[in-house]
């Protein structure tokens, strides 16, 4: 479908912030609830922080096969993943 109206660069990058700011605050929002029902509630919410996860790799999935993620994107990526792995081995084992 045509657009009805011709867009500005100026209006693009105001949706993709947007856009942006609305994943941020969806996503930390979620964790936030994750968090919550862990600490409070003792409940597993597995369906919640696998939808943060998934919304992750699809971001990144998309950005690499459109070869925009550079290396230094990556390499954050691959600290974050050690980092959450580590945390998450001492949270398991503190908790055990």
């Amino acid at each position: 479908m045509k657009n009805l109206l011709a867009r500005d660069e100026r209006e693009s990058a105001i949706d993709r912030s947007g856009d942006r700011i609305g994943y941020l605050v969806l996503s930390y929002g979620l964790l936030a609830i994750v968090a919550y029902r862990s600490f409070v509630g003792n409940e597993a919410s597995w369906e919640l922080l696998g939808l943060v996860v998934l919304g992750g790799l699809v971001g990144a999935g998309y950005r690499i096969a459109n070869r925009a993620m550079t290396h230094e994107a990556m390499l954050v990526v691959g600290i974050t993943l050690v980092v959450a792995f580590a945390l998450a081995v001492v949270v398991a084992l503190s908790l055990g």
